[in-house]
């Protein structure tokens, strides 16, 4: 198999794309595949790494307001178009496959106008605005939740597949979770709450784990918290001028990131983090309860959209940024922590939205468009 991949911007939109690209391999190891992206993007880093070739095209999103800066990304995106046209004639794909971003528009476009089969795939509940102005031209559109079906009109197939992650369901024996719990510096007696802001963490979140912390409210509970590499030195100085040691606090464990995330969220008892389309997926896969913040003033409020998924089937509580302080987290946490019964019924609400091995049944719709092209 041939495939081009349109995978840009952020790692929310590449990862996926990279783990469509090794299922592929994995199932047809003398496919050839390459990604197209801008030269702006994490996809510079990120796709080379994955031992893959990028081709860049000019790409923007598009703004609704007229601006010079607008007509001029107008300009140089009809001009990726041309580009995008030209890669897919020179590499004669077998599929043209889009992983959400701006990049799409021209990739998906191009191979439309060659008669070249296309499939998009969504990450988010809510989609994106590619996706929606793409909907008539491509074959198959493939979304992460159930809830993003009825938001694509105009589209000629949709098929529920869940979003290829990295962080599984472990089913850990009682050694072996003792030993994760014990290296991770925590206790076995007390409940663990994992927090997390994504790859550079989330102040608001941060913050509110400070006045916790502060008024050591975590007696019934501890914590393994993960800064952001970039917030972790600032916290430290902050806890300093409160006479507290970073290392060396009751009932918790503070790291500016986590390099084994899937062994932590695992034995974790509660998740606290972003609600980005990734992070909702593996905890949906894992069935884990969840306190999930959306990120605000993002595309379409789309983390609100993807964390109602699960509040929505009672696996999640949900705290709007704007009102997230020490006292509400903590309220949300016990109330979770502190029923076992309410705790294992989250988890297992939780699973009911998980769709297992997402990669497998991409990999089967794009057979079917290859085969029928």
């Amino acid at each position: 198999m041939k495939a081009i991949i349109a995978a840009a911007g952020t790692a929310g939109h590449i990862n996926p794309g990279i783990a469509i690209a090794n299922k592929i391999k994995e199932k047809e190891p003398n496919s050839k595949i390459i990604f197209i992206g801008t030269t702006r993007g994490l996809e510079n880093d990120l796709v080379p790494r994955a031992g893959y070739e990028l081709k860049s095209i000019e790409a923007y999103g598009l703004s609704k307001k007229i601006s010079i800066q607008n007509i001029k990304n107008m300009v140089k995106t009809l001009k990726g178009f041309g580009e995008a046209k030209k890669i897919i004639k020179e590499f004669k794909p077998d599929i043209v496959i889009g992983t959400g971003g701006y990049i799409c528009g021209a990739t998906i476009s191009a191979g439309h106008n060659l008669k070249i089969p296309t499939l998009l795939h969504e990450s988010n509940a809510f989609p994106g605005k590619a996706v929606k102005m793409l909907a008539k031209k491509t074959d198959t559109i493939l979304v992460s939740f159930k809830d993003a079906i009825p938001r694509i009109k105009h589209a000629k197939n949709i098929v529920y597949t869940g979003t290829p992650v990295k962080i599984k369901k472990k089913e850990y024996g009682i050694n072996e979770k003792l030993s994760i719990i014990k290296n991770a510096g925590l206790n076995e007696t007390k409940p663990i709450v994992l927090v997390f802001g994504g790859s550079q963490g989330a102040k608001k979140i941060n913050d509110a784990i400070i006045e916790i912390i502060k008024e050591k409210k975590n007696k019934d509970y501890q914590m393994y918290w993960a800064t952001g590499p970039k917030q972790y030195d600032i916290i430290k100085e902050e806890l300093e001028i409160n006479d507290l040691n970073i290392n060396n606090i009751e009932n918790m464990k503070i790291v500016p990131y986590i390099y084994n995330m899937e062994e932590i969220m695992n034995v974790a008892d509660v998740i606290v983090s972003r609600s980005g389309a990734m992070t909702v997926t593996e905890i949906s896969n894992i069935g884990k309860p969840s306190i999930l913040v959306p990120l605000p003033n993002v595309s379409h409020n789309h983390q609100l959209y993807n964390a109602k998924v699960l509040e929505n089937i009672n696996a999640a509580k949900i705290i709007i940024n704007d009102e997230l302080n020490g006292k509400i987290l903590n309220e949300k946490i016990e109330e979770i922590v502190l029923s076992k019964e309410k705790s294992n019924q989250m988890a297992k609400n939780a699973l009911k939205v998980s769709t297992g091995d997402a990669e497998e049944k991409i990999y089967k719709e794009i057979e079917k468009l290859v085969k029928n092209k």
